[in-house]
């Protein structure tokens, strides 16, 4: 096995060839889970050469009931080598220098506090759904198990494969709403001779859009580094990743609107094929100005067709924390992330 080896891979062979076994010898009685996930490149496959500069290597979580951890993590640092097929078994991370095993030993339930805030498994609410980021649930949900003698970690993967029906109705009605509400803005701007102005704004568009399209085809949205990478492994109709990007490249407002109008009435296309509302074409006249806006009825229909009282009392136009903030410290923060949820819902009350 050489560093040409995808993190993931290497992660797999140091918990079957090295790990596992000590565990067996030494804690036979030991019922854990072990698996690759939570941060890193390698953790969605997409780790290359400069990955490999910080923070990549010999990388685990396991998880054990909590009277076990502090044992578990004691043997392991005393029975494992310095290496593994060349590669050092103790290293430094960024922001933590020290050298030590990187083997995340915890229990499920530390895992939940930590990362999510609630349990998933147990009748979450509305709320809890919302407060999720696509990148918090990839840290979960992406990666590989390999071992769960107990099915807790993959009831719990399980349980984070994808939003109930009427969340995700409520969240793809909320990026229609966004979309709708700056799209006449960019050409307006464009319009009075502010292209700095109106690229900005089309540059905003471009990532509610993605956003959108990661939504309808029912994946996790990553953070920005790997999202438009994943993007254009969506199954979205073909026109969408290349309208999407001449957007972006577009010298005219009116080229803006044009590839923005292409890629909005393909996904609502899309949308509707799916069995979801939608308002086909997604692009109408904006009152009697030269520009365009969302179809008034898109947002309706897709807010009427939540049943649930719980859902359809939610603001309409805030759904999740990512589309309410591009924060890093916020959305990087799952007590962060709940407490500006719950002030949010506290100030629409009042």
């Amino acid at each position: 096995m050489t560093y040409a080896d995808g993190g993931l891979a290497v992660s797999r062979s140091y918990f079957v060839e090295l790990v596992a076994p000590t565990i067996r010898q030494h804690l036979p009685e030991l019922r854990y889970a072990a698996a690759r996930m939570g941060a890193g490149s390698e953790v969605l496959g997409l780790d290359d050469e400069m990955s490999r500069d910080h923070d990549w290597g010999l990388r685990l979580q396991l998880f054990v009931p909590d009277a076990d951890v502090t044992h578990l993590l004691s043997m392991l640092d005393k029975r494992l080598p310095n290496q593994f097929r060349g590669h050092p078994v103790r290293f430094g991370f960024s922001g933590d220098p020290a050298v030590r095993l990187r083997i995340d030993v915890q229990t499920v339930d530390s895992l939940l506090a930590t990362r999510l805030g609630f349990d998933p498994r147990r009748a979450p609410s509305a709320m809890d759904w919302l407060s999720l980021t696509g990148q918090a649930v990839l840290e979960i949900t992406a990666g590989e198990v390999f071992r769960d003698d107990l099915g807790d970690l993959t009831s719990l993967r399980e349980a984070l494969s994808w939003y109930p029906e009427e969340v995700w109705r409520h969240v793809i009605a909320c990026d229609w709403q966004r979309i709708d509400q700056e799209l006449p803005l960019m050409q307006r701007a464009g319009d009075r001779g502010d292209d700095l102005g109106s690229r900005v704004i089309a540059a905003r568009l471009v990532d509610t859009t993605m956003h959108l399209g990661f939504l309808l085809c029912r994946r996790w949205a990553p953070y920005p580094k790997w999202r438009g990478t994943l993007f254009t492994r969506l199954p979205l109709p073909s026109e969408v990743a290349p309208a999407l990007s001449h957007t972006l490249l577009a010298t005219t407002w009116q080229e803006r609107a044009a590839c923005l109008s292409t890629a909005l009435d393909a996904l609502a296309d899309h949308q509707g094929r799916h069995g979801i509302p939608t308002s086909w074409p997604a692009c109408v006249p904006f009152h009697d100005r030269p520009y365009g806006h969302v179809d008034d009825s898109m947002v309706p229909r897709l807010l009427d067709s939540i049943r649930d009282p719980a859902v359809r009392t939610l603001p309409a136009g805030l759904g999740s924390i990512e589309q309410r903030s591009d924060n890093v410290d916020l959305l990087t923060r799952a007590t962060h992330r709940r407490a500006a949820l719950t002030q949010s819902l506290r100030s629409t009350d009042t």
